[in-house]
């Protein structure tokens, strides 16, 4: 018998796509830190990792003409996976135009080895990255990344280069963890880099 696993789970209209649970970072904050599962769904633990071909048949369990949005978000990196992550969204636009968004700690390309913003044109709609602070040093106390200082400059790099190939960056920060100053100095960040910023709910 199959294992059962949720690998797509609903948000109000939009449709998110959990497709590992390994990540670059160990935050201090993580959600998957508190609970086995969210948004209603028991678990959001893989026993293993899906293929491609069992996500994509994950979509018959949903209408999709009344979903608004796929969001590539579960409880780990969505770049961990990325060539399962590039395939997915570019069959989920072929076949339903959904547009289609990644919500991610900004460390794909060092996850990767590689350059992966251009891989995101005609593919990706929007990202949201988090940034979490305005600060390196307080960046890594939080997110205790496995590439150390590396991570903070490697994920605003990402973000830079992916502007020129994904028509939505956002950066984003969660409210009441941050000071005004510090939320202004992000807004500042987000400036320079060209991004949108956003500050967000914890559960988004």
């Amino acid at each position: 018998m199959a294992e059962a696993m949720n690998v797509l789970y609903p948000i109000g209209d939009k449709l998110y796509v959990n497709l590992t649970n390994r990540c670059s970072c160990d935050c201090t904050f993580c959600l998957r830190n508190a609970a086995d599962g969210a948004h209603g769904s028991d678990t959001l633990w893989l026993v293993r990792e899906p293929s491609f071909e069992e996500v994509m048949a994950a979509f018959d369990d949903y209408a999709m003409e009344d979903v608004t949005e796929v969001v590539f978000c579960g409880y780990g990196e969505p770049t961990c996976a990325f060539d399962r992550l590039v395939a997915v969204a570019r069959a989920v636009k072929e076949r339903w135009g959904k547009p289609v968004r990644v919500n991610t700690n900004g460390q794909g390309s060092l996850i990767c080895g590689r350059d992966i913003a251009p891989e995101l044109e005609g593919v990706v709609d929007a990202l949201s990255i988090s940034l979490n602070t305005p600060d390196a040093a307080r960046y890594l106390e939080l997110t205790r990344s496995r590439f150390g200082e590396e991570a903070f400059p490697a994920m605003l790099d990402f973000a830079r280069r992916a502007r020129a190939y994904v028509p939505d960056v956002t950066l984003t920060t969660v409210a009441t963890t941050l000071s005004p100053e510090e939320e202004q100095a992000c807004q500042r960040l987000c400036d320079d880099l060209g991004v949108r910023y956003r500050i967000r709910p914890w559960v988004d």
